[in-house]
């Protein structure tokens, strides 16, 4: 081996041990919580947007399994979370996905209707879980224990690992409904309101996957709502 592939290998190995103790210092509350066999992450994508669904995921990681690079999934390329997305299906001892979407949001808020897909992606988990660790949250109407971590996400990886699977679930759904229903540029800003997005609402006016009590500032008509785009 020459001295040229040594130095190379060295710093390979020097990126590795970085990475695994940073994965080290996100096992804290796993660590803490260890006398519970089965410790659920919880996280949501897409509170914020006009438009899509709230997604919520959770993941119950093994103890013994070791996924390198997890991280809040906002941190990470959507290469990396695609990547991750498919080892964390692959290694996870249960993983859930819960889905509200628009309609559900304007009827009951988004604070609930995250809730709600909370609750929704534990009960799909094929495993009870014995405690929940939340991102930030307390979720109601759940018999299990729960501990809010803030932004537990950059601190859990059962936390990150859920926003992972909340975050590309959503984006792939908003990537097929720009498929559907052209114009607004879904698959680029996700539902987000980024200007290109408003520009296009006051445009084309709201579509089915518009949240009603989200959008009333950016457009206007005589029902309040601007006329309704129906993808055609």
């Amino acid at each position: 081996m020459s001295k040229r592939e040594e130095e190379k290998l060295l710093r390979r190995k020097e990126k590795l041990e970085k990475e695994r103790l940073r994965l080290k210092s996100m096992r804290v509350y796993e660590e803490e919580y260890g006398q519970y066999n089965y410790i659920c992450g919880i996280d949501e994508a897409g509170r914020g947007p006009l438009a899509g669904p709230v997604v919520a995921g959770a993941v119950i990681l093994p103890s013994d399994e070791e996924i390198l690079y997890l991280n809040d999934s906002k941190k990470l390329s959507e290469k990396r979370r695609e990547a991750l997305y498919t080892e964390i299906m692959e290694k996870a001892v249960a993983v859930g996905v819960g889905i509200i979407g628009p309609e559900r949001i304007d009827e009951i808020n988004i604070l609930r209707a995250t809730y709600e897909a909370m609750r929704q992606a534990v009960s799909k988990l094929s495993v009870k879980p014995d405690i929940l660790l939340n991102d930030a949250v307390t979720i109601p109407e759940v018999d299990i224990r729960q501990v809010p971590v803030i932004k537990g996400d950059a601190k859990s990886v059962s936390i990150a690992a859920a926003s992972i699977i909340a975050k590309v679930t959503r984006d792939r759904m908003m990537a097929e409904y720009d498929e559907a229903m052209p114009g607004y540029g879904f698959g680029k800003h996700k539902g987000y309101g980024t200007k290109a997005h408003i520009e296009s609402l006051k445009r084309l006016g709201p579509c089915p996957i518009h949240r009603r009590t989200f959008i009333q500032k950016f457009v206007w008509a005589e029902s309040g709502i601007g006329k309704f785009y129906d993808g055609e």
